[in-house]
């Protein structure tokens, strides 16, 4: 497996991560109970269960942008030291927003977000390079 698709691979286990994180969250912050129902008339959520949501909807939109690009770096066979770096910057990039998201960190959190971003685009740039 290349190490794009191993960051892929990983990126899939943090996600996964954070929606149980977010699924605890809210039976912590609502109740079991209500968590196991329907869900129609739900509280508030709490500052800390609405952060994990938000944490786990933005890992999602990441993965839109970065699960494609990798998929077809694999597919067309484009592996280099630029594609390499981006994918390990975007994993270790999400993974440092995601704690930093959970702290409800200001100002430094976006960094880490942009670095995610910035891993895609070096993907982006070796695929067009490679057409």
């Amino acid at each position: 497996m290349t190490m794009e698709m191993t960051m892929l691979t990983l990126s899939v286990a943090l996600l996964l991560v954070l929606i149980m994180i977010q699924a605890s969250a809210g039976v912590l912050a609502q109740g079991l109970e209500k968590m196991a129902g329907s869900r129609d008339r739900l509280g508030e959520p709490g500052n800390f269960q609405a952060r994990t949501k938000r944490l786990v909807d933005n890992h999602r939109e990441g993965m839109l942008l970065f699960a494609p690009l990798v998929i077809v770096a694999a597919i067309s066979d484009v592996s280099t030291n630029l594609t390499v770096l981006g994918a390990q910057l975007f994993f270790y990039a999400r993974v440092v927003h995601a704690v930093l998201y959970m702290l409800g960190t200001p100002w430094v959190r976006p960094l880490a977000w942009a670095v995610g971003i910035a891993g895609c685009v070096m993907i982006f740039i070796e695929l067009i390079a490679a057409i």
